[in-house]
């Protein structure tokens, strides 16, 4: 008899940070694509796991507890994705609002530059699009395009990207962020496994010997904007230096009708893969 594989999306966004549906939706939409594990990996907070994890238990779907930090290295974003870190861990989440704290500058310098450049947007018109207002959410990029969608500076979200707030645009700016390293460094003392998020976004390989000099565990081999190729070579890498392999659909919803990357259970790795990440329960 075959067994039917459980499988999990490691990687997804909520409203805590720059996804469109709350952490329970989420989870049920892990529930509706058959899968048997989820994780919730907002942008330097963990505001939405408490949420998941009651639903999970409802729902009878494994919730992992995550985050993805924000780096640079070389002028390059880098993101570094924790699972089954600490979430109580005071020291960690002073750390993560410390990283909200640049990620709130950053707003406000895209805000002046998009004025500079004559589109009249505000930060309130940004925090008016936010979806769930807690303290410890994270507001982005996502939400400064909503709102220039909103005002009609741009047609669309892309639209927003390409011209304005992504690499190369307009208004784009990258203030000075931690090391990857150094949110390795975070997420093992707080108890949780580092995995590099989708490496195929970036031109970093250079970067991984270093990363995994530095205690790295992981990589996304497997992501909604990856190739075959690309899947191809990155796996071969993680194989190359010992590192777990993990997938992720990186789900954020839909705004103005556009996906931002694929749906809940597009990317998915099988679940045995968290008994690798969850650290303690080698201890």
């Amino acid at each position: 008899m075959t067994l039917t594989r459980q499988l999990a999306d490691l990687h997804t966004h909520t409203t805590a940070s720059d996804g469109v549906h709350a952490p329970r939706e989420n989870v049920r939409f892990a529930k509706e694509a058959g899968l048997a594990a989820i994780a919730i990996t907002d942008h330097d907070t963990t505001a939405g796991i408490a949420d998941a994890l009651d639903e999970g238990e409802k729902l009878g779907i494994r919730v992992v507890p995550g985050v993805e930090i924000s780096t640079v290295a070389d002028g390059q974003d880098i993101h570094v994705l924790g699972y089954y870190m600490n979430t109580e861990d005071p020291v960690f989440q002073e750390r993560l609002h410390s990283l909200r704290s640049v990620r709130d500058k950053r707003n406000e310098m895209m805000i002046a530059k998009l004025n500079e450049l004559g589109i009249r947007i505000t930060l309130e018109d940004v925090m008016a699009v936010r979806e769930m207002k807690d303290k410890d959410e994270t507001v982005g990029r996502p939400h400064i395009a909503a709102a220039m969608v909103q005002m009609g500076a741009v047609a669309s979200v892309r639209e927003a990207f390409d011209r304005y707030l992504g690499k190369g645009g307009a208004a784009y700016v990258n203030p000075p962020r931690i090391h990857p390293k150094e949110a390795i460094a975070w997420i093992h003392e707080a108890g949780g496994s580092a995995v590099l998020a989708h490496p195929g976004l970036y031109s970093a390989d250079p970067l991984i010997p270093e990363l995994v000099e530095a205690g790295l565990d992981g990589m996304e081999v497997y992501h909604s904007e990856h190739t075959p190729e690309q899947e191809a070579h990155y796996l071969q890498l993680a194989q190359d230096y010992g590192l777990i392999v993990t997938a992720g659909s990186d789900f954020h919803g839909k705004r103005q009708g556009e996906a931002f990357h694929g749906e809940i259970g597009c990317r998915t790795i099988d679940a045995e893969v968290l008994d690798k990440l969850n650290l303690k329960l080698k201890n």
